[in-house]
């Protein structure tokens, strides 16, 4: 089953516009698929795995004339795991710069160590995307709304990730050998980790804490190790697109939190089979961190393809007062609450709302599409 992805159309449109396309995202989410969409409506594209020694070796030490040779009549190059070829910055701007005829596309699983790569020789040379696992959006308009609704206990359990999507029935499997195989290779391979049980425990304290504020000083404690190698720790399962941090929203209040930070995984599924729990939801302690998790990761999927680029935080204060999510755009603030089930009042502080002149909206499960498409 082929998934239509939002940056099919996109990127398309990008071709032949005289820059490089970059494409990054976790592994296992459809980059090469999509770019072999792309390029297959093309006559002639040359493909380069990243991944093939031969071709690592080959490119990595390379000049124009020798790129000359190897591009040929191709009109597309697709560099696939770019990071790990050496100079692929240098290489890249040579292609870019000296061969305008041709459509450059990067891609790689690894931001972190492609973008080091590439972001001082490709500056005002690139366009830039990040593919995410399957968002709601190419999900319902793939089936329907009805259809893809009554699959939402199932994705809050198992998640986006097209192979567990294409796999019904035998997710588990799936998500195992994809978080065995594929989680920590990136990581690993190119973040010099000493200590990979760290790491990993790491990553089942975060999924433990969902929902919730994390703080340094206690994981470090947990793990016996000190808060910068967690801040560090953390700051690269971030650009292995694992989890991301949510910041704390702090301007007028004294008694507003200001510095703690909630941590959240781009896929529900990757963060069940980090703590081997898949109960069915409706089992579960955790369903409103789950419903949560699900939504706010949806919600970054959906601005990024929109480009609808906000400031996002949390709030809470020092009482105890809380909000779940908050977007910020020209000084204008919505707050938004999550609730697994419809309450007839859920009540936003009075305080925030006098400070911040918020709109206020409650997402629950007979709303939530309006919030994700």
């Amino acid at each position: 089953m082929n998934i239509e992805r939002k940056l099919y159309k996109i990127i398309k449109n990008k071709f032949y516009k005289g820059k490089t396309i970059v494409l990054t995202g976790p592994r296992q989410t459809g980059k090469t698929t999509l770019i072999n969409n792309l390029i297959k409506e093309q006559k002639k594209f040359l493909f380069l795995d990243g991944d093939d020694l031969l071709i690592r070796q080959t490119l990595s030490n390379i000049n124009t004339q020798e790129l000359k040779q190897i591009i040929g009549a191709y009109k597309i190059v697709f560099i696939d795991e770019a990071q790990r070829i050496n100079h692929i910055g240098l290489t890249a701007k040579i292609i870019n710069d000296q061969f305008k005829e041709v459509q450059l596309i990067l891609s790689g699983s690894s931001s972190f160590d492609l973008n080091n790569k590439i972001n001082e020789p490709l500056t005002g040379r690139k366009w830039e995307y990040n593919l995410f696992p399957i968002s709601w959006s190419e999900f319902q308009n793939h089936y329907d709304y009805i259809t893809a609704k009554q699959q939402l206990n199932t994705r809050l359990i198992y998640g986006m990730y097209p192979d567990v999507i294409n796999n019904l029935g035998n997710e588990k499997e799936v998500l195992t050998n994809l978080t065995n195989s594929y989680l920590y290779k990136d990581i690993f391979m190119l973040s010099n980790i000493k200590k990979p049980a760290i790491l990993e425990k790491l990553v089942q304290a975060l999924a433990y804490q969902l929902g919730s504020e994390v703080s340094y000083n206690e994981l470090a404690n947990l793990l016996k190790i000190n808060k910068e190698t967690v801040s560090n720790y953390i700051q690269i399962l971030e650009k292995a697109f694992v989890v991301f941090r949510v910041n704390a929203f702090s301007k007028n209040l004294r008694n507003e939190i200001k510095f703690n930070k909630k941590i959240y995984f781009y896929d529900n599924g990757i963060r069940n089979a980090v703590i081997n729990s898949f109960n069915d939801i409706e089992l579960r302690n955790d369903k409103g961190a789950l419903w949560e998790n699900f939504l706010i990761s949806e919600r970054i999927k959906h601005l990024h393809y929109t480009k609808n680029y906000k400031n996002y935080y949390f709030w809470r204060t020092k009482q105890g007062q809380e909000i779940d999510w908050l977007e910020e755009k020209n000084q204008e603030i919505a707050a938004y609450e999550f609730k697994w089930k419809k309450k007839k009042i859920t009540r936003f502080p009075k305080n925030f709302l006098e400070t911040y002149q918020a709109t206020t909206k409650v997402i629950d499960t007979t709303n939530f599409t309006d919030f994700l498409i």
